[in-house]
């Protein structure tokens, strides 16, 4: 609980501080994180996994809980506070430290990640709806560049939040929010598979479940 409580309180400082790449007043609640990773079960082993965005480590912890010898989780976190927070952890929590060795934070954009072998599940975090259309779009090239053919991109967005936005927004926020709903729908066209509704998250939300088919053939 105590731990809990400070994950929060850095969170919301960092919010604060940088509202534009955190995206949300708190971290990813249980039920979130849970539908978020779920699918990593249905993957066979051993799992290449990817977090983009891990904030304090709120999905972070769930992926934590699935991974069997032989994986391998790789973090990519822009926020410097947050990437030295998720270290610590896997230096000092127990249950983070038995995974240790199958870990690796690294600092930095995604843009600027890189890994020739590609990931099983690329799981975000990131806030699109904060973010410029042009930098959407790079993001979701860089996190579907990362997935293997027939692995998965998860990501998370608040439940209505561009029709709202889109609605009762200023006029140059109303006109990203159409470009990114634009954006999204056609991914979602080409590559989701799925999408859960999680209502039992502080705001409720969206889970998006997108797959990369391996070529035809």
């Amino acid at each position: 609980m105590r731990r809990q409580l400070q994950d929060h309180l850095t969170f919301f400082r960092e919010f604060r501080r940088t509202f534009r790449t955190t995206g949300a007043v708190a971290p990813s609640g249980r039920s979130l994180a849970k539908a978020m990773t779920r699918g990593l079960d249905d993957l066979s082993g051993p799992r290449r996994i990817l977090e983009v965005g891990p904030g304090t480590g709120a999905v972070t912890k769930s992926i934590v809980r699935r991974l069997k010898p032989g994986d391998t989780l790789d973090l990519v976190e822009i926020n410097a506070d947050f990437a030295d927070l998720l270290r610590k952890r896997f230096e000092a929590d127990p249950a983070y430290r038995v995974v240790a060795d199958q870990c690796r934070v690294h600092c930095c954009p995604l843009q600027e990640f890189e890994d020739p072998d590609g990931f099983d599940a690329v799981i975000s975090g990131l806030p699109f709806n904060n973010f410029p259309t042009e930098l959407v779009a790079d993001l979701l090239r860089s996190a579907l560049g990362h997935v293997r053919p027939g692995g998965t991109l998860c990501f998370f967005e608040y439940m209505y939040v561009r029709p709202v936005r889109q609605r009762f927004g200023k006029r140059v926020d109303r006109t990203r929010m159409t470009r990114i709903e634009m954006l999204l729908r056609k991914h979602f066209a080409e590559y989701r598979f799925k999408r859960d509704w999680v209502f039992a998250n502080f705001p409720p939300a969206w889970v998006q479940h997108l797959r990369v088919e391996p070529p035809a053939g």
